[in-house]
């Protein structure tokens, strides 16, 4: 099984999927960005773009990784990643289900205001990360169309990491 972890940039994704997956058994976390930033190293460099994931390879690589991975391992795959494209969503969902590797999207979800103040403390990336700030609209673009019928949203407005941690294991288990 995957559960897929989305949201927007900075909305704890990461320290997050860190928490879920100690929390279900023999269960891992693969950063799907990885794929991306290999994608980044290729001399010369691919077309230019703001974002990796409008490469086309992109997205069957990390279907394709993700069910190496699964092969090898079996359990649970934990992948924090941000999709806010709905075709993108649309063809890593319909590559998992070809392989019949169960999909568990959950979205955390964080209002505006304190998604701005998250960004703005972040000491990890650093604060107001231009690329964080950049993704907000789409990000309440893509929550208020696609993302509520694919997915489970578990609001961390004022919830802690592992409180949203426990929230998100209590929605792929319901």
């Amino acid at each position: 099984m995957i559960v897929w972890i989305n949201g927007t940039h900075g909305v704890g994704k990461t320290t997050t999927s860190a928490l879920v997956q100690q929390l279900i058994r023999d269960s891992r976390v693969f950063d799907a960005e990885k794929v991306g930033e290999t994608l980044m190293d290729i001399r010369p460099g691919l077309p230019e773009t703001d974002n990796f994931q409008h490469w086309p390879p992109w997205r069957p690589l990390v279907v394709e990784t993700a069910r190496r991975i699964l092969d090898y391992t079996g359990g649970t795959l934990v992948i924090p990643m941000t999709v806010l494209i709905e075709q993108y969503w649309r063809e890593i969902s319909a590559g998992l289900a070809e392989h019949a590797i169960p999909i568990r999207h959950v979205v955390l979800h964080a209002d505006q205001d304190i998604l701005r103040r998250r960004i703005a403390e972040d000491t990890m990336v650093g604060p107001n990360s231009p690329f964080r700030l950049k993704h907000l609209e789409p990000y309440a673009a893509a929550v208020r169309t696609w993302l509520p019928g694919t997915a489970t949203l578990v609001d961390t407005t004022h919830l802690t990491p592992f409180q949203a941690a426990l929230e998100t294991v209590e929605a792929i288990r319901s």
